[in-house]
């Protein structure tokens, strides 16, 4: 095995020294992969600067006092906005995960190929996908708050939220099915199973990998969301009572804190807070992701 392991490596150096000779010995090669090169190193500097900025700011006024349960004028902690938040992620997953996923199975598993309606419901899932948040939040305050008398509420806030990450979740998981070989439904066909044995033994758990990668990206726009929230959930700091009192998110509170001009410290502070929730999030969700797989 280690002698297996030592010629591919060989092998690899060689093609690579290979590629290198070609890039030079052809300009227009040459040129591409310096852009491509430069877009790389581009990309981790901006965000490592962000990163290292948002730490250098924050880190320092991570102070006990902003981790109080009660928010209050002098230690504006961000608590309460910590729970508002994991409230609303869990409020907008339940309604816009099931409802995003099922609509992908019956597209890719049971719609017939060609159909022109099939097609006109993934062009507006793409037309959904695109528009901006605070049209979103427009249509959540005209509809849930005004007119279904919801007032500004934490279940308004996470309707509008679900119906903003349907197509982004739809979307993924259709990607996601169609990239499972057909092979695997024909061997599963053969063996005697079902159509709905098939999609939930067999094509549902290959795809999961894919179909958590859509539930992540869903989390980290519900999560870093601020104009939508504004309309519907409010801008209340405290904890409510039950699903339709106002609250605010981080993402709200950090932004209600910098508006005011007064806590620019404890707002830094909020966004090391919100960056950590980000990246716990996404390390779970691959670990998970790749445990799955695995099996």
């Amino acid at each position: 095995m280690e002698a297996i392991k030592q010629d591919i490596k060989v092998i690899n150096k060689v093609s690579a020294k290979e590629k290198m000779k070609a890039y030079f010995r052809n300009p227009v090669s040459l040129i591409l992969f310096l852009l491509v090169v430069a877009a790389a190193v581009v990309t981790f500097v901006v965000l490592a600067f962000l990163i290292g900025y948002i730490l250098i700011k924050g880190v320092p006024h991570l102070t006990p006092s902003l981790f109080a349960f009660q928010y209050n004028t002098e230690n504006v902690s961000l608590v309460p906005a910590l729970i508002n938040t994991i409230t609303m992620t869990f409020f907008s997953l339940l309604i816009a995960a099931p409802l995003g996923i099922f609509s992908a199975i019956y597209l890719v598993e049971y719609a017939k190929r060609g159909n022109k309606f099939i097609g006109v419901i993934r062009i507006t899932a793409e037309t959904l996908s695109g528009i901006p948040s605070i049209v979103y939040g427009l249509f959540g305050m005209l509809f849930f708050v005004t007119a279904l008398h919801w007032s500004y509420s934490i279940m308004a806030g996470a309707f509008t939220l679900a119906i903003m990450i349907l197509p982004l979740i739809m979307r993924t998981t259709e990607e996601a099915l169609k990239a499972v070989p057909d092979s695997f439904r024909e061997g599963s066909f053969g063996l005697g199973a079902g159509k709905l044995r098939t999609v939930f033994v067999i094509v549902l758990p290959t795809a999961v990998p894919g179909i958590l990668a859509g539930v992540i990206l869903g989390i980290g726009r519900i999560v870093g969301e601020t104009a939508a929230l504004i309309y519907t959930a409010g801008t209340a700091p405290n904890v409510p009572e039950n699903l339709m009192g106002s609250g605010r998110t981080l993402a709200v509170h950090m932004y209600a804190l910098s508006s005011e001009g007064l806590y620019m410290n404890q707002a830094y502070a909020t966004a090391v807070v919100l960056l950590i929730i980000v990246v716990v999030i996404n390390t779970l969700s691959g670990y998970i992701a790749k445990k799955i797989a695995a099996r």
